[in-house]
């Protein structure tokens, strides 16, 4: 076994552990990938000032999200197909989370169901909601969340219609993946993970199967789901899902502070400044050059998160410092569940809150409700821009 040191170490031992097609699912963006690659390079751009004889002792990293304690302000971030980089993946990144003290959000698109995961796990975990056109199943899928204890409704925004994805299209994407000859070639080569999958049943969508109406194979199912991305989604529609829902409410997919205010406006309790993870429009703004204006738009009305390139303490530390009240992880935790299982979500978080505290203690701070725009090398971070013009809608 490596040695661990960082998140890439993870992602280089699930590279050789997890199939082709499942890795590139995790790790690719949008037509070129420069918005998937701008994620992380512009945290990276950001420079942190270095203190020095200041007291750092007895740092505190407890921070609240959604009125929920957490160790650290931190959750993991809804990622579809998290049961095919590894067997159970849900359930054993929930248990890893919840041990760990910090939120685990379920995807829609989840290989283990809701139910699963409630069974598996004694902490309120939060559900991701994908508005499909099959409006009487999302109402029964929003019912499912409340009757598992689901303590957050998570809308993705961002999705009505599916970005284009070369490597997903390359590889032939696939739950579970078609026994062509270089699948196949390329399983042989994956022992431990087609060991895992043999044990488990949890192999398709766990929320779609046996719920949805005349869809009673995978076949059905695929092409079900294919046509049911909703793009005649809008703000209207917000107020029925918040009423059939009743609790808290998080608006994920937000770049611009003319959403951020949409979203506010139809009673987001907090919003999430994402771009699916550079997968859906290639060329928008990476989250954390984002982050600045929507912060000053917004928060002071609602909690603003941010999800979208985060590998490190340091990255978290510096979308703290402009003013998010919390991060999201996806590919970090999905590249050490694909490496080593529940054992390698509960690593990816023990590297990120080490250097979480380190940076912290190096940066003057002991309190992690002290950070601001302090910590950062002047000219080396974004500003808040000037509003653009309103799009007719």
């Amino acid at each position: 076994m490596p040695t661990i040191t960082c998140i890439d170490d993870l992602q280089r031992l699930a590279r050789r552990r997890v199939p082709r097609m499942f890795y590139d699912y995790v790790d690719s963006g949008a037509w070129t990938e420069s918005t998937y690659r701008a994620n992380a390079n512009d945290f990276s751009n950001i420079g942190l000032r270095q203190r020095v004889m200041v007291d750092m002792s007895n740092r505190r990293l407890e921070s609240e999200m959604l009125g929920e304690r957490v160790s650290l302000p931190l959750a993991l971030a809804p990622t579809g197909l998290t049961g095919m980089q590894h067997a159970d993946g849900e359930i054993l990144a929930a248990r890893a989370a919840e041990a760990f003290g910090v939120p685990f959000t379920l995807s829609t698109m989840s290989i283990c169901s809701i139910e699963d995961v409630a069974e598996h796990t004694s902490r309120p975990f939060w559900f991701q909601l994908y508005v499909m056109r099959d409006r009487k199943f999302i109402g029964r899928l929003i019912d499912r969340a409340k009757a598992a204890g689901c303590s957050a409704l998570v809308l993705t925004a961002d999705l009505q219609i599916l970005g284009q994805r070369h490597k997903d299209i390359i590889n032939g994407l696939t739950v579970p993946p078609r026994p062509t000859p270089r699948n196949l070639l390329d399983l042989a080569t994956k022992w431990r993970w087609c060991l895992g999958m043999a044990r488990t049943r949890r192999r398709t969508f766990g929320n779609l199967a046996g719920h949805v109406e005349d869809a009673t194979d995978l076949g059905q199912l695929a092409k079900w789901t294919a046509g049911q991305f909703d793009p005649s989604l809008s703000w209207d529609d917000v107020a029925w899902i918040k009423e059939r829902w009743g609790g808290k409410l998080v608006i994920k997919g937000i770049l611009e502070p003319e959403d951020a205010e949409q979203a506010v406006a139809a009673g987001a309790d907090a919003i999430v400044v994402s771009n699916h993870g550079g997968r859906q429009l290639d060329g928008a703004s990476s989250s954390i050059q984002a982050l600045p204006s929507i912060v000053a738009a917004v928060g002071d009305r609602c909690e603003v998160h941010l999800d979208g390139g985060i590998r490190s303490g340091q990255d978290l530390l510096k979308a703290l410092a402009l003013g998010a009240k919390g991060g999201y992880i996806g590919r970090a935790f999905l590249y050490g569940l694909g490496a080593l299982g529940q054992e390698g979500v509960s690593e990816s978080l023990r590297i990120i809150h080490k250097e979480l505290d380190t940076t912290l203690a190096l940066c003057g701070l002991r309190d992690i409700h002290d950070v601001d725009t302090r910590i950062l090398r002047p000219g080396s971070y974004p500003l808040p821009s000037r509003p653009a013009p309103s799009t007719p809608r």
